[in-house]
């Protein structure tokens, strides 16, 4: 049995970093950071069965100014590389983990994206009414978002998992 899996932003493969807190069956999807944007769409249009959505250090930026989403795509325009390579030392933080070994440039459209997403409460509502059982798992120490703001809003509609001195990654 095995779980689908969608990938983070400028990542890939970086799945077997979430074994510890991943159930692998069939019914379950998972999705880390950016992909959990893509893993709860994902299940919202589906046909298949779907038991358990996973969402670990989903990106949260509904509560960011529209100043601050606007930097972030500034300097990503204008320095990708630079960009993407502070951007995986903040997600590592606070280990020294290698995340070169897990990149995958992403774009600036991901990138708009994932920033200007908005999390809906009534699709959230809308699969807890199918039995669906959703997980967030956030970090303490995450360098990426906010992960109190995002506690607060996502445990009206799911088991939080609030990982003390851990980061994007966990």
């Amino acid at each position: 049995m095995t779980s689908k899996y969608f990938s983070g932003f400028c990542l890939t493969n970086e799945k077997e970093l979430f074994k510890n807190y991943m159930i692998n069956s069939d019914f379950t999807v998972c999705g880390f950071s950016y992909g959990a944007i893509k893993a709860f769409e994902y299940v919202m249009n589906t046909q298949n069965r779907v038991d358990t959505l996973q969402l670990f250090s989903p990106a949260f930026f509904q509560t960011q100014s529209s100043k601050f989403i606007r930097t972030q795509l500034m300097y990503f325009k204008k320095d990708a590389n630079s960009y993407c390579d502070n951007f995986l030392k903040n997600v590592s933080y606070p280990t020294s983990l290698n995340m070169n070994d897990y990149l995958k440039m992403g774009s600036i459209e991901q990138l708009e994206e994932l920033l200007n997403y908005k999390w809906d409460e009534e699709k959230l509502q809308s699969l807890i009414n199918r039995g669906l059982k959703i997980e967030v798992y956030l970090g303490e120490l995450d360098k990426i978002i906010d992960s109190n703001s995002a506690k607060d809003f996502f445990k009206n509609y799911s088991t939080v998992y609030y990982l003390k001195e851990k980061g994007h990654i966990l």
